[in-house]
């Protein structure tokens, strides 16, 4: 670094995900994802700020974002044309893996080991595919 500058440091804090109802998203993030909900201000207008994060997080944290209008209401479930949208990643793949599935996720496989750790993928409520990753240690 050069005299003065100080290292840069950015994370992401917030993904926007939409969805067709802050209520029903906010109930399956919390209920079968477990997810906690950091925030949900009414903003006027029928819109909300509201922020579900997964237990444990410190940086980046959904923000649901409900479709408005025709072209954003086509997107729900589908922000990535099938393909896996997040990666959530987990300290205890097996603890997290019957949690969900007893609370009622919808898992589009089995649980397989890769090189890179033990992973399962599954739908969120609107079709929105997930990892759910363990990472192989080291």
């Amino acid at each position: 670094m050069a005299h003065g500058e100080s290292e840069v440091k950015q994370h992401i804090g917030s993904i926007a995900l939409v969805v067709a109802d802050y209520d029903d998203a906010i109930a399956w993030y919390t209920t079968v994802l477990g997810f906690q909900l950091v925030e949900d201000t009414d903003m006027g207008g029928g819109k909300r700020w509201v922020i579900v994060a997964p237990p444990g997080a410190t940086e980046t944290r959904l923000l649901l974002a409900k479709a408005s209008g025709a072209e954003q209401a086509a997107r729900v479930g589908d922000q990535t044309g099938g393909r896996v949208f997040l990666l959530l990643h987990t300290d205890d793949f097996w603890r997290d893996y019957e949690r969900m599935r007893g609370a009622g996720a919808e898992f589009c496989e089995e649980p397989r080991t890769e090189s890179y750790g033990t992973v399962v993928v599954f739908k969120d409520l609107y079709g929105n595919k997930w990892d759910l990753l363990q990472l192989a240690s080291p």
